[in-house]
């Protein structure tokens, strides 16, 4: 069940991750109106909602070898 679960988690968190890279822009690194700029809206909560996703992964593969293996 654990497994099942990882595997869903690993989808969205590649899904989100598409996402963000499709909405950067098609400069050579990423976005070309400047090196840094302000995640606002949107763009913040993906981000935030991105390490949400990994932090929940990255447990979540803890917990499976320490546990289930």
């Amino acid at each position: 069940m654990l497994n099942i679960i990882q595997i869903i988690v690993s989808v969205i968190l590649i899904g989100v991750i598409l996402v963000q890279v499709k909405g950067q822009g098609t400069g050579l690194f990423g976005s070309s109106e400047g090196s840094f700029r302000t995640r606002r809206g949107l763009e913040k909560t993906l981000f935030q909602f991105t390490i949400f996703m990994v932090v929940v992964f990255i447990g979540m593969s803890i917990v499976s070898v320490r546990f289930f293996n």
